[in-house]
């Protein structure tokens, strides 16, 4: 597991690529698993700060309780369709794995939401990761590519 910044140091042009597909949209898809191991997507929102990635959830809310009890996860970027005249000019999407980790400190809450103690109860989640993926159509069109990070294992890129 890593948390964003031993990715941002391990694989920095993926990581700034990863990260402008992230921020594009501010809504993002979550895959949590459900108590019976079926799998359960949410929408969410993330922000990067203090060289962690952060997503939260209202109180008690499905995705948060999945998290809690098995806090494996993946999250999607926003995506959009590859332009029709041109699809190697199409920025790509971005996904990541890993594990949730609950934040409870009263003073990392409270800076996730801006210093202040937030007044209505939620969760706060840290991602620990590990694994990022980011496909694109390659150049000439006829091929995706994708790179693939892992935890001390570099960037390895495959076509398809």
């Amino acid at each position: 597991m890593a948390r964003w910044e031993r990715f941002e140091g391990e694989a920095p042009q993926l990581a700034a690529a990863v990260r402008r597909l992230l921020d594009a949209h501010r809504h993002k898809t979550l895959a949590t698993l459900r108590r019976d191991g079926g799998p359960r997507i949410s929408g969410t929102e993330s922000e990067f700060r203090d060289g962690d990635l952060w997503f939260g959830s209202m109180w008690m809310a499905r995705k948060a309780v999945d998290l809690r009890r098995d806090p494996r996860f993946a999250l999607h970027s926003g995506s959009e369709d590859p332009p029709e005249g041109d699809p190697s000019t199409w920025p790509g999407d971005a996904k990541l794995s890993g594990r949730a980790v609950e934040v409870t400190d009263p003073r990392q809450v409270a800076a996730a939401h801006g210093g202040e103690t937030p007044q209505e109860r939620s969760h706060l989640f840290r991602a620990d990761i590990d694994e990022v993926v980011w496909t694109r159509v390659g150049t000439p069109a006829d091929h995706l590519l994708i790179d693939l990070w892992r935890p001390g294992a570099g960037v390895r890129q495959f076509k398809r």
